[in-house]
């Protein structure tokens, strides 16, 4: 059987203008901020009128930990908001954008897949409406104002072996981890150790998603911590008089962007934060600005639910005072095959052993979404190769979890093939039954939180942490910080901090290596293991495939 891919669809999809989408949604075409025919931005001005408005329902769609086998998290999350619309519901999606650097190295892009993607696809993986751009610029100027205060004279006394702010680029470079600047004698400043992270990893990008508006924004930015002084004393961005400029350069990038999908719905599609080392979260105003203009708000976190949903819920909703409705788990059946033992290249072959053997991964996030206290429903992300047999060992095990499970067939049908999910999900959000509730306290110790978590989300039996990682929590508590949410950095292949321990595993310790105050994000990371800020290309990268046919068109993005 073969099937157009992701590129080839969208290519042939029909746009409407985007005022045509605004207009849906009841936004002035004065108010949109357009980038050409496709995608606009919504003004500043009209999103502050907004206030008083009553909120819509909210749809948060969340995954098993991830496989190479694949789970489509985002598809399904564009598909349900085509299938709300579809059944009859005033509906709108809101996602990240995408980060170039996953677009050419192996990851791909972020705009859903099949019949229920986001449009421009192309666009969207590539420069979009330069918010990346912008996010990388201001991050940068920073560093660049950091090297430049210490040329001329050190007024703030910066101990150069402890400056902590690096430099970003929205391009996935090994070369860049670790580097040496100012080489090339006294003209040039003074020689240290840095490196790059990748934008989507900077802490510019946690905080204009989080940011209620241009004032938080800046009031954030001046927060953020660079350097320390011989005393150990943190010096801000503030106190580098950087945060004015920073602003002016995200000025435009904190208005969100409006687009649709493949079905003429409308997708709000705003900021990126890394699922490790931040959020994993769009934007909180893009979030809040669709849920006054939509009934139901479909969005997504990144990664499996022990790290996007986890985050959803104890840092964005948190401070951003929302509550899911209903959580959406994806799963699929190649991906429980996958956690009971079979190689990727044996998913083909029906093995109902394997997806029952592979389950207990699924219970769990069940489990913990539970907690939370938000009703959950499984979508099952249908896959040519699925059988009954095998659908059938999924909707039994999560019959037996107190859940049900909704086969979906997004990708082939679009929002016709995820009416029965959507129907269900808006019930559920419609009922009021939700008693959503962070997993800790505001007032809980930093430690306490880290280990709530660790116990709680992955189901360990301890949190390792060394003296210097303890008395570290204690200062900044000591220092006001205490009331802050932990933010978990692992990785995201197991509930474990080893990527190779699939399925629902026990009998592990979690250690933290060391933890970061992200004080203008206003979290406390916590890093688990080895964690890339600053990702490589594979052997061979998708770049080598992306390129521009005769007539002009991207060709090779997925």
């Amino acid at each position: 059987m073969t099937f157009a891919t992701d590129i080839e669809i969208a290519r042939a999809a029909t746009k409407k203008p985007i005022q045509q989408i605004g207009e849906a949604l009841g936004i002035p075409a004065e108010h949109l901020l357009p980038y050409g025919h496709d995608k606009a931005k919504v003004s500043q001005d009209f999103i502050d009128g907004l206030e008083g408005r009553e909120n819509g329902k909210l749809i948060l769609v969340t995954a098993i930990n991830p496989t190479p086998a694949g789970e489509g998290k985002t598809t399904t999350t564009v598909g349900l908001g085509d299938g709300l619309n579809r059944i009859g519901k005033k509906a709108a999606i809101c996602i990240r954008e995408a980060s170039l650097g996953p677009n050419f190295g192996m990851k791909g892009g972020a705009a859903g897949g099949g019949r229920a993607q986001v449009v421009p696809m192309e666009d969207m993986n590539l420069h979009f409406t330069g918010d990346f751009h912008a996010i990388t610029s201001a991050h940068n100027l920073l560093s660049a104002m950091i090297d430049n205060h210490i040329y001329w004279g050190n007024e703030l006394g910066i101990d150069e072996r402890r400056v902590v702010w690096r430099r970003v680029m929205d391009m996935n470079d090994r070369a860049l981890r670790d580097i040496v600047t100012s080489l090339g004698g006294v003209a040039n400043g003074y020689p240290r150790q840095t490196g790059f992270d990748i934008t989507v990893a900077s802490e510019v990008m946690a905080i204009l998603c989080l940011a209620a508006d241009l004032d938080d924004l800046q009031r954030r930015l001046g927060d953020m911590i660079v350097a320390y002084r011989r005393d150990k004393s943190p010096v801000f961005a503030r106190d580098i008089k950087a945060d004015g400029a920073m602003t002016v350069l995200l000025k435009d990038a904190m208005q969100p962007n409006l687009v649709q999908t493949l079905e003429n719905n409308p997708a709000f599609v705003h900021g990126g934060p890394f699922a490790n080392i931040a959020h994993g979260c769009n934007s909180v105003i893009a979030t809040k600005t669709a849920l006054k203009l939509a009934d139901y708000v479909v969005t997504e976190a990144g990664f499996g639910a022990d790290l996007g949903a986890e985050k959803f819920m104890n840092i964005k909703c948190r401070k951003a005072g929302l509550a899911p409705d209903v959580v959406v788990l994806v799963a699929t059946v190649r991906a429980m095959k996958m956690n009971g033992g079979v190689a990727k290249a044996d998913l083909g072959a029906e093995n109902v052993a394997a997806v029952e053997a592979g389950c207990p991964n699924l219970g769990r996030h069940i489990g913990n979404l539970k907690s939370f206290g938000v009703p959950v429903v499984v979508a099952i992300n249908h896959f040519v190769t699925d059988t009954d047999a095998e659908v059938e060992a999924v909707r039994d095990f999560v019959a037996a979890q107190g859940a049900e499970a909704i086969l979906c067939r997004h990708w082939e049908k679009g929002g016709e093939g995820i009416e029965a999910l959507a129907t269900r999900v808006a019930e559920i959000a419609d009922s009021g039954v939700s008693q959503f509730a962070p997993l800790y306290p505001d007032d809980m110790p930093l430690l306490e939180k880290i280990e709530t978590v660790a116990r709680e989300v992955y189901h360990a039996d301890a949190v390792v942490a060394d003296k210097t990682v303890r008395d570290q929590l204690a200062a900044w508590e000591e220092a006001g910080y205490g009331s802050l949410p932990v933010c978990m950095a692992k990785t995201q292949y197991s509930f474990s901090t080893d990527p190779g321990q699939r399925g629902a595993p026990t009998g592990f310790d979690v250690p933290i290596r060391e933890v970061r105050l992200s004080a203008g994000a206003g979290f406390v990371v916590a890093i688990c293991g080895q964690i890339m800020t600053m990702p490589g290309l594979p052997r061979r990268p998708s770049a080598e495939a992306i390129r521009l046919n005769d007539a002009g068109d991207v060709e090779g993005l997925f």
